[in-house]
């Protein structure tokens, strides 16, 4: 874990975001299907993987020390999760894995299997709804492990349809809408989509 010195506060998080071109503006498709003016792709933070294991401390510090401590595992959801889940695994000293869509549906595949009884820590890169982390808290638990928690390098402030304890390293408070009521789709703007949801499994 970091030293005090060494701890990153929100102004330094969201400096980092500033600095390496994270935080973009235009019209996007968010994962989730909504619309937003604000996209944060956070794959160009991870372009430095000293950076990304530098939030992966921060991540892990700001974890109450029961939970941190009794972690066995971190699962993240394919694509976007996987270079941070890797990294705040690799900060840990635990295993790491990562589920991936199948049929549409998120799975393990690759020969994963989630040890019965393990504690796990999810961990996702921008959380809007958090519907992937739903989706990977269920898998965790059907293999009859626990969800010890969730952490994110983004949480975009929407209302969140899981129910784990959450520890986003920064809140951004921006607005997005159903695609029907976007009023950038009203001006006649064509949305981009920036995500992985729709890459092929």
């Amino acid at each position: 874990m970091p030293s005090s010195s060494d701890r990153l506060g929100d102004a330094e998080v969201l400096a980092i975001l500033d600095e390496t071109g994270a935080i973009r503006h235009g019209h996007f498709v968010l994962t989730s299907g909504r619309h937003s003016d604000t996209y944060v792709q956070c794959a160009r933070v991870m372009e430095s993987p000293r950076t990304t294991v530098r939030l992966a401390e921060e991540a892990i510090a700001r974890l109450p020390e029961d939970v941190r401590e009794s972690i066995d595992l971190v699962v993240s959801p394919a694509v976007g999760g996987i270079t941070f889940g890797f990294a705040v695994g690799y900060a840990l000293g635990v295993d790491f894995m990562f589920t991936e869509r199948e049929q549409g549906k998120m799975a393990l595949r690759r020969s994963f299997e989630i040890p019965e009884g393990a504690h796990v820590l999810v961990c996702e890169d921008v959380v809007t709804t958090g519907g992937s982390v739903k989706e990977v808290c269920d898998v965790v638990e059907a293999a009859g492990a626990t969800v010890a928690g969730v952490v994110s390098i983004i949480d975009r402030k929407t209302d969140r349809v899981f129910d784990a304890p959450f520890w986003p390293l920064l809140a951004i408070e921006v607005p997005s809408f159903a695609p029907e009521d976007c009023p950038l789709c009203a001006q006649g703007g064509k949305a981009e989509s920036l995500g992985s949801r729709s890459l092929a499994s």
